[in-house]
């Protein structure tokens, strides 16, 4: 299953992220989905931040953040943002290809690298953005039964999202939807129709 996963990554990511420029009203971020093998399961690593964090607080989500000046692309951001926030040096990462971007009604243009890393892995989570490190095996969320949509309303505006769930694990937003655009790239479509990841129900 593990080998399978990572063929159809491999063979059916774009190595290239999508070169259409961000709305003005956007910030570009870059966040990195990190992927691993464990007794032959591939599994997502996550992290759910404090609440000291500028944005998101307490939310589970992918390691990343907005682009600095010095950033030389998307993709570096990603991986300073993830060695900074949990100790993942860069040269650690095998790089597999980039999922379609999404903007965020918080105001984020979130470009998405997947990244394969090494397991096990002495990470470094940094105590003022990370709560805790969450690692989930990938077919966790296949079932549809386990996902929804609904309105979601941020200062005055109201957007659709996506929910996951199982047991008191709740993945939702932005990390949801490239969750499902991952998905996607497995031939896996848990919301039926949904096959943009725009969360419709």
């Amino acid at each position: 299953m593990a080998a399978s996963i990572l063929t159809l990554l491999k063979d059916h990511l774009p190595l290239e992220p999508d070169p259409a420029a961000p709305a003005p009203d956007l910030v570009a971020a870059g966040v990195l989905v990190p992927m691993f093998v464990a007794e032959e399961q591939f599994r997502v690593l996550f992290i759910q931040r404090t609440l000291l964090v500028k944005d998101h607080r307490g939310q589970i989500a992918f390691p990343g953040g907005v682009r600095d000046p010095e950033d030389a692309h998307l993709l570096a951001t990603a991986l300073r943002e993830a060695e900074e926030e949990i100790g993942l040096a860069p040269g650690a990462v095998e790089v597999l290809g980039t999922l379609p971007p999404v903007a965020t009604i918080t105001g984020y243009h979130i470009t998405p690298f997947v990244g394969l890393i090494p397991h096990p892995y002495d990470f470094h989570p940094s105590p003022r953005e990370v709560k805790r490190l969450l690692d989930l095996p990938v077919d966790e969320f296949y079932p549809p039964e386990r996902w929804r949509s609904g309105p979601y309303i941020f200062q005055g505006r109201t957007t659709r999202v996506c929910y996951w769930q199982n047991g008191q694990e709740v993945v939702w937003g932005a990390t949801a939807r490239i969750l499902l655009n991952l998905l996607a790239y497995l031939g896996v479509h848990p919301i039926p129709g949904d096959h943009h990841a725009t969360c419709l129900d």
